[in-house]
C-alpha cells in the first residue's frame, strides 16, 4: 500500500527516511526487498545516501529473486536519473542485465536503458 501511495505522493515517505534506509540494507524478507527498492529512490537522498542505497541496490543483484533483482534496477535507474556520477555505473549494470538476466530483467534494462541513455 506505501508503496502505491508514493507513486504520487513521495513526500508522504521523507519523515521514514532513515528507517527506510536501515530496512534497505537489513532485511531479507523478498517483498519488503522489492518494494524498499522502488520506495527509497523516491526519497530526497544526500550524496553520501545515494551512494549507500545505490551499494545496497547493486547487492540486491545477487538475491534469488528475479523481483528482487528487476525491482533494484528500477531504483538504480530512478538513483540515477538525479546523479550523473552514478548514471555511467548504473548503465553497465542494466547492459549486464540485459545481456544476462531473466527476461523480466531483459526487458525492464531495455525500456530503463533507453530512458537514461537519453542523457
Amino acid at each position: 500500500m506505501a508503496e502505491k501511495v508514493t507513486r504520487k505522493n513521495p513526500e508522504l515517505l521523507a519523515p521514514y527516511r532513515k528507517e527506510l534506509l536501515g530496512l534497505l540494507g537489513e532485511t531479507m524478507e523478498q517483498e519488503l526487498r522489492w518494494h524498499l527498492a522502488v520506495m527509497v529512490p523516491r526519497l530526497r537522498l544526500n550524496a553520501n545516501q545515494r551512494q549507500s542505497a545505490m551499494s545496497l541496490l547493486s547487492g540486491y543483484m545477487q538475491d534469488r529473486s528475479s523481483i528482487v533483482k528487476t525491482y533494484a534496477l528500477q531504483g538504480l535507474a530512478d538513483i540515477a536519473q538525479d546523479d550523473a556520477d552514478i548514471r555511467s555505473t548504473v548503465i553497465e549494470i542494466l547492459r549486464e542485465a540485459r545481456r544476462n538476466g531473466t527476461p523480466a530483467m531483459k526487458a525492464r534494462s531495455r525500456r530503463l536503458l533507453h530512458d537514461l541513455e537519453r542523457f
